[in-house]
């Protein structure tokens, strides 16, 4: 609002110094206004002021009552201060708010009420609301509703206000029950995240959530998320929670460091959520994760237990048995690629659909963690994709004793043991069925460079008994492909 030279206040929401009252006044120009409240919300929130008057003027005040605001308005300030009147009022209205009119079908409020109300009640409650009741038919009523009940323009408003007045006790409850039948896919994406939910709970995680904005500071702890690509809040609620996350670890390390400042050390805790990204100008993305976070020890020591961290073998095994419930199983392992992790691994089938490993110290200093953090992302957009509607296979309980079968092998530093399992399972597929690794050496006795493996070989025939020379031949076989193929040595 301004005066034929410079502004005075903003309408609605915020006085001016100019314009204000001080000690030396003594002539005041009274104005009483309506404002449009879309209008005055959305400048309350872009300048950030929450004041008296756009809390009232967002919510929508009576047009009418101008005139009768002025008026008591400036009797005050006589009966209080002393002053007189010295002109008369203006009155500039442009755009006169017309009352609303609105016709109201008795059908649709008996069907909307589940219950059918007196015609005769139904009058007597809008006469008390203010609502003027023009004409009476057969069908229904011809309604004025007044210009300040800016929130019943429809029908199905003024249902509502009949059903507060009349009592929602007052409604019986149908003795009839209604349900429908929906087809849904077993691969529906909540069906999907109940299913690994359930399994994980079962596991001994908790479920958490977090909130989707987070602190535009914490993308100084890593250099593969940028500020460039940040979702920023026009109207942030403070500057802890100013952008949309773009990494689900954020908020396991909040969780984590907030449990553990509660003395709450032991923890293994899982989260659906999304994050965000701007790539280009007004180009958004949201992807779907499943985050797995874990620190301390997995059960409590006991008198004939000892205390077992959660390590990263432990969470790898609970990523990998949640990708297998829904039927994914070629797996392939590399190095992950994630710089906030000091060591761990990608899972891939196909495309990456997961990463894991041990959170970097400096990371957890940030939120005041002293522990180790082992924390795994899995791209659940991608996962889905791999989900297939695949029909379960049983087979019966085999009749013949299966053979265990022992072998100390020396390997090199970098051979993994899963490349040792896959090239045992490709050489002996038919009888060959679990290869176990019981004992890892490292240490003096040892030429550099090498470490000894002890694996356990499962054999079985689901047709007869096993003699000792289909054994001893399926095992040289066995050994031969990984002296050739992995370069081992028997011990």
């Amino acid at each position: 609002i301004c005066d034929g030279v410079k502004p005075l206040c903003i309408a609605g929401v915020y006085g001016g110094l100019n314009s204000g009252v001080k000690k030396g006044t003594n002539s005041i120009f009274l104005e009483s206004a309506y404002f449009n409240p879309v209008s005055v919300r959305k400048t309350a929130k872009r300048h950030g002021f929450n004041t008296d008057a756009s809390f009232r003027f967002e919510r929508g005040i009576d047009p009418n009552i101008t005139e009768y605001a002025l008026k008591r308005a400036a009797l005050l300030i006589i009966e209080t201060a002393g002053g007189e009147i010295s002109s008369d009022i203006t009155d500039v209205y442009s755009h006169k708010i017309e009352d609303q009119q609105v016709f109201l079908p008795f059908s649709k409020v008996n069907s909307l009420i589940g219950k059918e109300i007196p015609k005769e009640e139904i009058k007597s409650i809008l006469r008390t609301l203010d609502i003027n009741v023009n004409n009476v038919t057969e069908t229904g009523l011809g309604l004025t509703i007044p210009a300040y009940r800016n929130d019943v323009t429809r029908p199905a408003d003024v249902i509502e206000e009949i059903l507060r007045v009349y009592g929602y006790d007052r409604i019986e409850t149908s003795d009839k029950l209604n349900a429908s039948i929906a087809k849904s896919s077993r691969l529906d994406n909540h069906k999907l995240q109940n299913l690994v939910a359930q399994q994980l709970a079962g596991q001994g995680f908790y479920e958490m959530m977090a909130n989707s904005l987070t602190s535009d500071k914490y993308h100084t702890l890593t250099e593969q998320i940028s500020p460039k690509n940040e979702v920023r809040m026009l109207n942030p609620l403070s500057s802890d929670l100013s952008v949309m996350r773009q990494s689900m670890i954020y908020g396991a390390l909040e969780a984590v460091s907030h449990n553990i400042n509660r003395r709450q050390e032991n923890l293994r805790l899982f989260e659906f959520g999304n994050t965000y990204h701007q790539y280009q100008e007004r180009q958004f993305t949201e992807q779907k994760h499943l985050s797995l976070v874990t620190t301390g020890a997995i059960h409590e020591q006991s008198w004939n237990n000892t205390s077992r961290t959660a390590d990263f073998f432990y969470l790898k095994g609970a990523v990998i048995s949640a990708l297998k419930r829904l039927g994914i199983t070629k797996i392939n392992e590399k190095p992950t690629k994630m710089d906030f992790l000091s060591e761990g691994i990608s899972l891939n089938s196909g495309t990456k659909i997961a990463d894991l490993g041990v959170v970097k110290k400096k990371v957890c200093k940030s939120f005041d963690i002293d522990a180790t953090v082992h924390y795994a992302n899995i791209y659940w957009d991608e996962v889905l994709k791999l989900v297939k509607e695949d029909r379960k296979s049983v087979t019966a309980i085999p009749k013949f004793p299966a053979v265990k079968r022992d072998l100390a092998l020396l390997v090199n530093d970098e051979t993994s043991f899963k490349e040792l399992h896959d090239i045992a399972l490709q050489t002996e597929k038919k009888l060959l069925k679990e290869v176990q690794l019981f004992d890892v050496y490292e240490g003096k006795n040892l030429a550099k460079g090498k470490k000894s493996y002890a694996l356990s070989f499962l054999l079985q025939d689901e047709v007869k008994t096993l003699t000792d020379k289909q054994i001893d031949k399926a095992m040289q076989k066995i050994q031969q492909q990984l002296e050739k193929q992995a370069g081992v040595e028997l011990r």
